[in-house]
């Protein structure tokens, strides 16, 4: 996702990249201020690091700033740190974003500007997607955590829940009806609509491992509904 990010860091401090005329440079002093833990702008080295908050382009020139590489998706989307995200809040906000940063409102301004933008809009796409589907919010707020679920899990589960995932397969395997895959969408339903709601309680009550384990199960069921959309298209 931040592919790139040294070259725009360059930018930042004023070295522009190979290929990219150099039609503006910084003024010594904006130039020594790089160095700061509060960047300039890159376009006229205004100080105060324009590009934080929501203040995507600098408050002097108007240039579009790069993405803050320590703003998280919650910040980003304005949202709570929290499991419970209101969705319709949520395409609200990535639409007022798009309509700021999007690639095609900066088809005639400078090189550093599109690239800034598309890596603006590139963000904003990932932020919305992650926080949109509970399974990937839930994996982003533990990693916020400094958690992760690594591969292999599958031994920490127990049996009676592996042997449940494993009769799914069989039947969504042996499925010829769109009657019996009907049925077998309305479990999966059911046990992702149940698993939401205890992952929320989890993190409400701060228990990450519980989390963590729930997750884990609900990652399980989502690797059936992707076998479910995958059998669905006509071969």
């Amino acid at each position: 996702m931040w592919k790139g990010k040294a070259g725009a860091l360059l930018r930042v401090w004023g070295l522009w990249p190979a290929g990219v005329p150099r039609r503006r440079l910084l003024s010594c002093d904006a130039a020594s201020q790089a160095g700061n833990s509060s960047p300039s702008c890159w376009n006229c080295g205004s100080p105060g690091s324009p590009g934080q908050g929501d203040r995507f382009f600098c408050p002097q020139c108007r240039a579009l700033q790069p993405p803050d590489p320590t703003r998280d998706y919650f910040s980003l989307m304005d949202c709570n740190h929290s499991f419970r995200v209101d969705t319709t809040k949520l395409q609200h906000r990535y639409q007022q974003l798009q309509r700021l940063v999007h690639p095609d409102f900066f088809s005639q301004k400078s090189q550093i500007e599109k690239e800034f933008s598309e890596k603006h809009s590139t963000l904003v796409n990932d932020a919305y997607k992650t926080l949109l589907a509970p399974l990937s919010r839930g994996l982003y707020l533990l990693k916020l955590r400094g958690l992760q679920i690594s591969e292999g899990t599958d031994y920490e589960m127990d049996r009676q829940f592996l042997m449940e995932i494993m009769e799914i397969n069989e039947k969504l395997a042996e499925a010829q009806s769109e009657a019996a895959m009907k049925e077998i969408e309305s479990i999966v339903r059911a046990k992702q609509k149940e698993f939401t709601d205890n992952v929320s309680r989890a993190f409400e009550q701060d228990d990450f491992e519980g989390a963590k384990e729930i997750l884990t199960k609900m990652r399980y069921f989502s690797n059936v509904e992707e076998k479910i959309k995958l059998k669905k298209i006509p071969l």
